[in-house]
């Protein structure tokens, strides 16, 4: 068949949102792929696309080449609305530009850059290293309070994911719980970490009294995911109670360290401020 009538009724299936469709071409890849797809594969990858953006709008910017191998410039618009790359649903639009080289065998190979598509989303791109013999690497989060009294006690939560749709939920779970601590009394902070399939949570209270008192809505409806819905492999959850707490400034001026919180200065009478902890 003609490679541009091939392209033209490709990129229609896309537009019609038709997996089936699409995956009649004879292979497809794309930066996501992972290799050349074909076939239910193909439709199955399609199909998992079109989920997490729809009402896809293709706009043909140029067509070169002839009835062996052609070249379609594009501009998609579409609406996220389920997690791509890990990125929750934002439910807003995103705009990218890419092209697809097709050739008259039916191969389709589509090119556009991942990194513009993310920061479309308004998310920002943070590159962390491959997982050695040591270590795992992550991304993190805080959430202050703005309040600055010495934490009193911690709570620790960690969660085990299998895979990128799950951490989505997940994470649309933790905005809402955040949110709610947030109102909470004696809540003073809290820092999130995403390392490997695992996600934790560490929040700071005044006193223990305070994380007895968390029955957020947020939380118990996660709660009752993971223990009645199948969320998640692995749930940890411990109250910790510090030791001791010590925190150390840097004077701008003569660079003397002071102890914070104990009304010390240093020799120039610099007096730090009390920050929040968490």
């Amino acid at each position: 068949m003609d490679a541009r009538k091939i392209a033209e009724e490709h990129l229609d299936a896309w537009r019609r949102e038709d997996p089936e469709t699409v995956a009649s071409v004879s292979g497809y890849e794309d930066p996501g792929s992972g290799g050349v797809l074909c076939g239910p594969e193909l439709a199955a990858y399609a199909a998992a696309l079109m989920d997490s953006f729809k009402n896809l709008r293709f706009e043909v910017e140029a067509v070169t080449g002839d009835a062996d191998a052609v070249t379609v410039s594009w501009t998609l618009t579409a609406d996220h609305r389920a997690a791509y790359l890990g990125m929750p649903a934002t439910g807003g639009t995103a705009r990218v530009t890419g092209t697809d080289l097709v050739t008259a065998g039916g191969h389709v190979r589509r090119t556009f850059d991942r990194l513009a598509l993310a920061e479309a989303l308004g998310y920002a791109a943070r590159f962390v290293p491959e997982a050695d013999d040591v270590r795992e690497f992550g991304t993190s989060a805080r959430t202050s309070s703005g309040r600055t009294d010495r934490p009193g006690a911690f709570s620790l939560t960690w969660l085990e994911i299998r895979d990128a749709a799950e951490a989505a939920d997940v994470d649309l779970l933790s905005v809402e719980i955040v949110k709610s601590l947030r109102a909470s009394r004696g809540f003073l902070g809290v820092t999130t970490v995403d390392v490997g399939n695992r996600k934790y949570t560490l929040s700071a209270f005044d006193t223990p009294e305070s994380v007895r008192a968390v029955h957020a809505r947020p939380h118990q409806r996660a709660m009752r995911r993971f223990f009645r819905s199948g969320l998640c492999t692995r749930v940890h959850t411990s109250i910790w109670l510090p030791a001791k707490s010590r925190e150390y400034a840097r004077c701008p001026g003569c660079a003397s360290v002071v102890p914070v919180g104990t009304g010390t200065a240093c020799g120039c009478g610099w007096l730090p401020d009390d920050a929040s902890l968490l």
